[in-house]
């Protein structure tokens, strides 16, 4: 997943690639720098996780806010307006584009398994599985499809 911080004023975007980022002023202490004096040394962390981006104000003087009100904490969604003090950003999350850490090269893709396949027994024997693994097996085979439906 990408997850970017684009300034509603313009310029360029911010990328977040670090699973805690840190926000603020301060020059040692901090992922995403930045210089305005309303901003705080330490501003933000901004958590990525499992597809979703979490913030954390740090006791900042001037606030976090997201959509217009003033948080502590939260979860953020695409398109939410994430403002630090007065400098405001807005959220955006999306597949990982081509060349970039965790892309699917076109080569790759997901297998689909045909829920009527049944692999012939002598595939089973050459895997070392005896009558009873074959049967579960088989069996999982058909609880999988049957889940098919469940998209």
């Amino acid at each position: 997943m990408q997850a970017k911080l684009v300034p509603v004023d313009g310029g360029e975007p911010i990328v977040i690639t670090r699973d805690v980022t840190v926000v603020g002023r301060g020059r040692s202490l901090c992922d995403i720098l930045l210089q305005q004096t309303s901003i705080s040394k330490l501003q933000c962390l901004i958590a990525k996780t499992d597809g979703l981006l979490f913030i954390r104000d740090l006791g900042s003087t001037n606030g976090t806010k997201v959509n217009g009100q003033r948080v502590t904490r939260g979860a953020l969604l695409p398109g939410d307006e994430l403002a630090f003090a007065s400098v405001k950003f807005r959220v955006h999350l999306g597949p990982t584009l081509r060349g970039e850490e965790g892309h699917v090269g076109a080569d790759e893709q997901t297998e689909f398994i045909d829920p009527a396949f049944e692999a012939p027994d002598e595939d089973y024997e050459s895997a070392g599985l005896d009558a009873a693994d074959q049967a579960q097996s088989k069996s999982d085979v058909r609880l999988l499809s049957d889940d098919s439906a469940v998209s």
